[in-house]
């Protein structure tokens, strides 16, 4: 599905990694392999959180020996995940998936929606946890069934309109075939709608520190 390539080695972007967030198994977001097997390049022995005993089973079948479905209270260390709804599809669900709300002591709040539109379980979730960064995908994806995947420019309006003390980080642009939103068309829409500031949008291999 990718249209471009790593922007680094696969060695340097899995090096030092704790741990894998997995929020749904669609190949844009876990590799397969025709059997129907994921993450064959990753390291086995590390823990990996899924949404669902369903996925868990699939992780299993891979040969990780850790999976845990993410709940209210599931922990790494010292910091709290906690699984949030996402609806995939304005028509009508291309599969379950979910995000996730990452907390930790002296820690910003962070949001990671997950492939989702912008609907009530997102406003819901930024109006319990209160996030200080949430991460989006946001290029418009859409596929003739189940329409627009996930969000796009008017969602991301949406949300600093509920959000407007967060910093939205816009990702999942210009890398997959089904997209319908650039990054070019997005800066237009933020400079237009005076959101530059509060929704960066990183290049693919370009590291952020909030």
């Amino acid at each position: 599905m990718p249209l471009v390539d790593l922007p680094m080695p696969l060695s340097e972007i899995l090096d030092g990694v704790d741990a894998y967030v997995v929020t749904h198994v669609h190949p844009d977001h876990i590799d397969m392999e025709a059997d129907g097997t994921v993450g064959r390049v990753l390291e086995k022995e590390k823990t990996v959180f899924v949404q669902s005993p369903e996925d868990a089973r699939v992780f299993l079948n891979s040969g990780f020996s850790e999976v845990i479905v993410l709940y209210e209270n599931s922990a790494l260390g010292a910091v709290r995940l906690v699984k949030t709804p996402g609806r995939h599809g304005t028509k009508i669900p291309c599969g379950p998936s979910c995000g996730v709300v990452f907390m930790a002591p002296g820690e910003k709040t962070l949001y990671v929606a997950g492939d989702t539109i912008w609907y009530d379980g997102v406003r819901d979730t930024i109006e319990r946890f209160h996030p200080d960064v949430i991460l989006v995908n946001a290029c418009a994806a859409e596929l003739k069934v189940e329409g627009r995947l996930i969000m796009n420019d008017q969602d991301v309006a949406s949300i600093h309109a509920h959000a407007p003390n967060a910093v939205i980080v816009i990702s999942h642009m210009d890398t997959v075939a089904h997209a319908t939103l650039t990054r070019d068309a997005m800066r237009v829409f933020l400079k237009e709608n005076n959101l530059q500031e509060f929704c960066p949008m990183p290049l693919d291999g370009e590291t952020l520190s909030l």
